[in-house]
């Protein structure tokens, strides 16, 4: 009536480390799924950038005044050289510019709004849209050109 135990002490052969294969833990970080990520998400940024200005096209002149630094998105108006008004990407009459900068202005009369000028543009037209936001109440208004190339 008594049970026999084997030499391993219950274990089984399961238990027993096999001689001559002993297996060591990879420290290695593999770091080629994330280069490939990295220049998937460059790729990416570098197509998008240019697609972040502005979409009107507007050939601006050139001077030699300092950029402004920015930190918040301006509030942008373009003349085109066909006389075209556009307030952001959208065109409107100049009758209705008044009303749509007061819709959108965030701080009031005291937003900071871009006037953005092609340079064949009538000088006429784009005197008329500073006037009239002018004369609304905007204060903040500032011309926007192109750094000049030195030569």
């Amino acid at each position: 009536m008594g049970m026999s135990v084997g030499q391993s002490g219950g274990r089984g052969s399961r238990g027993h480390r096999r001689r001559g294969r002993h297996h060591k833990l990879m420290s290695e970080i593999n770091v080629t799924p994330f280069v490939d990520v990295m220049l998937v998400l460059l790729i990416i940024f570098m197509v998008a950038a240019p697609l972040l200005t502005v979409g009107v096209p507007i050939d601006l002149p050139e001077t030699q005044a300092k950029a402004l630094n920015a930190d918040t998105q301006p509030i942008t108006v373009s003349v085109n050289d066909k006389g075209q008004i556009y307030l952001q990407e959208t065109e409107i009459p100049l009758e209705e510019i008044v009303a749509k900068l007061e819709a959108i202005s965030k701080t009031g009369y005291e937003e900071r709004i871009y006037v953005r000028g092609d340079k064949s543009a009538d000088y006429g037209t784009v005197m008329r849209v500073m006037a009239r936001i002018s004369a609304a109440g905007f204060h903040n208004l500032g011309l926007v050109t192109l750094q000049e190339q030195d030569s």
